[in-house]
């Protein structure tokens, strides 16, 4: 009932109104979204990059209905590559982009001609991309694409789910040498026939993804805002990773002599526990922040919201936390 309400609401044109013009509401909207267009996302990228954090810009819009609303979004992340290259915020800055917002749905050729065209503007820029992964149906098909893109650009990123019973084996064919992995739990409502959906399961699902990612030959970015995967993001980093089944079992602790700690980098959403984000920066570790931006933000807010309703409550968590 509660998914439901909130799908409802996401085409009520006086929930959108009351959402973007009431204190309180459009409070959550600044917190989470930077803004409904491409310099709204650089001047965020800008103070990010200021606090000494790096950034990775989404461009919200995803499920393309027709090949001209492809191609605009297509144009816009060129336009905002070219943007972030003249305001000096690459590389420390890329992008990342979902496939349906280049028409994958209903056409795949497409999709790919335009995501080619957006890897080569980034490397122009000095900077790269990295696929978003989207729900269980899309897995096989965007990591297909992301392997055509990575053969020209091989610092474009792939993103894997860790709620995915298939994605154990997917950190393992992706952690190859020069590979972006971004590895995150997972929002979608998916069936338990191909996800964990128990918190505990899915935790330590990650846990052994995050393992193997680490012992790779690639480079990790662990996307969590979970404290113990964060910390044990940093043990694995200085750690020999040794066998993952069940969970964290089979982890040695480095050596203080021995050599430093593999590269990798954490990644959180934007608005979300953005004192920890600066915590781990002032750290000296790597700490990239998911922000995502543009016109489609109260359809993108509401989806996320209904995908699942413990992210309803994620949110509103996140709101009363100052952290």
């Amino acid at each position: 009932m509660l998914r439901t309400a909130v799908l409802a609401a996401s085409s009520d044109h006086r929930v959108r109104r009351f959402v973007s013009t009431s204190p309180v509401t459009r409070g959550v909207v600044n917190r989470f979204v930077a803004g409904e267009d491409v310099s709204a996302g650089v001047g965020v990228a800008g103070r990010l990059c200021e606090a000494g954090l790096r950034v990775s810009l989404d461009v919200l819009g995803e499920d393309a209905i027709d090949r001209q609303r492809a191609y605009e979004s297509a144009m816009t992340y060129r336009d905002l590559l070219r943007a972030l290259a003249d305001a000096g915020l690459t590389p420390a800055t890329e992008v990342s982009l979902k496939l349906s917002s280049f028409g994958q749905a209903f056409d795949a050729p497409l999709a790919r001609e335009l995501a080619f065209g957006v890897c080569q503007a980034a490397r122009d820029a000095g900077t790269c991309v990295t696929v978003d992964m989207e729900d269980h149906t899309t897995t096989d098909a965007v990591l297909t694409t992301v392997a055509e893109l990575r053969r020209e650009f091989d610092e474009t990123g792939s993103v894997v789910q860790a709620y995915l019973r298939r994605t154990e084996a997917d950190c393992r064919d992706l952690a190859v040498a020069g590979g972006r992995v971004r590895l995150c739990k997972g929002a979608y409502a998916e069936p338990s026939s191909v996800a964990f959906t128990r918190q505990t399961e899915v935790a330590a699902s990650y846990a052994r993804c995050l393992a193997i990612l680490m012992a790779g030959r690639g480079y990790p970015m662990v996307a969590t805002h979970d404290p113990a995967l964060v910390e044990l993001a940093g043990r694995l980093a200085g750690a020999v990773a040794g066998a993952v089944a069940g969970g964290t079992a089979g982890l040695v602790e480095p050596d203080p002599g021995g050599p430093r700690p593999r590269p990798f980098e954490y990644q959180m959403l934007f608005g979300v526990r953005p004192g920890e984000q600066r915590r781990l920066a002032g750290a000296g570790e790597v700490v990239r922040v998911y922000v995502p931006c543009g016109r489609e933000w109260y359809a993108y807010l509401m989806r996320r919201l209904a995908e699942r309703p413990a992210n309803l409550l994620f949110f509103l968590r996140a709101l009363r936390s100052s952290r």
